[in-house]
């Protein structure tokens, strides 16, 4: 059997005990490390008070759910550490809830754990590529040193706003960043009327979409706005 080159040290939030032994069992033959909590506040609390590479959480959860375990994580933590949520719900409502409140990725019951492990290893991976000053996704370049952006070798001449909005975004990537998380990242707690969101989004598009074949910012209606880097070729 071929050892596992990276080892990740990962917080399991899971309430049935069966499910937490097999992937922990599982995991931990490849190499991994795993702290294990069984209900949503112990795992939050255990998410501030230590250093994860990555957390897996179930959704529902005794005491306080998925989703608020990672609204509060999202809140409090002062680093990003990655999370996978492991849910039986796979509606996209589900789904859409988990990314808006901060997940990275969605994997549903019943799952292979050979994928559940692919996945850790893989937000692993992305996380620190986006820790580095040059976050890259699909065709689009963000020095976050140097504040420039390329899109499929293109510099773009975007303005102190668009930059920090696109920074937002591609920092959270795939989630959706709601209006009035965007709003608080970008004035803090000094919010500025929504019209001027509306107007720095557009200026935005028409330097980010309009020259090229494919948009990347998409609107998701009713909830907030994220990058889609699938359909560039």
């Amino acid at each position: 059997m071929t050892k596992q080159t990276t080892s990740l040290y990962m917080l399991l939030v899971e309430d049935q005990l069966n499910i937490a032994l097999n992937i922990s069992d599982y995991m931990e033959e490849k190499g991994h490390v795993f702290d294990f909590a069984s209900q949503g506040k112990q795992g939050l609390e255990m998410a501030l008070e230590h250093h994860y590479d990555l957390i897996i959480l179930d959704l529902n959860l005794p005491v306080m759910d998925g989703l608020e375990v990672c609204r509060q994580l999202r809140e409090k933590s002062n680093w990003h550490i990655p999370i996978l949520m492991l849910t039986a719900r796979d509606s996209i409502e589900d789904k859409v809830s988990g990314f808006t409140v901060g997940a990275d990725d969605y994997l549903t019951k019943p799952f292979s754990l050979q994928e559940l492990e692919v996945r850790c290893l893989a937000l692993s991976r992305r996380y620190l590529l986006q820790t580095s000053d040059i976050l890259t996704l699909g065709p689009l370049s963000l020095d976050r040193k140097r504040k420039t952006v390329t899109r499929s070798g293109q510099l773009l001449d975007l303005h102190s706003m668009g930059f920090r909005i696109l920074t937002v975004l591609a920092e959270a990537y795939p989630q959706v960043v709601s209006r009035s998380v965007l709003s608080q990242k970008i004035w803090g707690d000094d919010p500025t009327e929504s019209d001027a969101m509306r107007s720095h989004i557009y200026q935005l598009r028409c330097v980010l979409d309009k020259p090229f074949d494919f948009p990347l910012l998409k609107t998701v209606h009713g909830v907030g706005f994220t990058l889609d880097v699938t359909d560039e070729k």
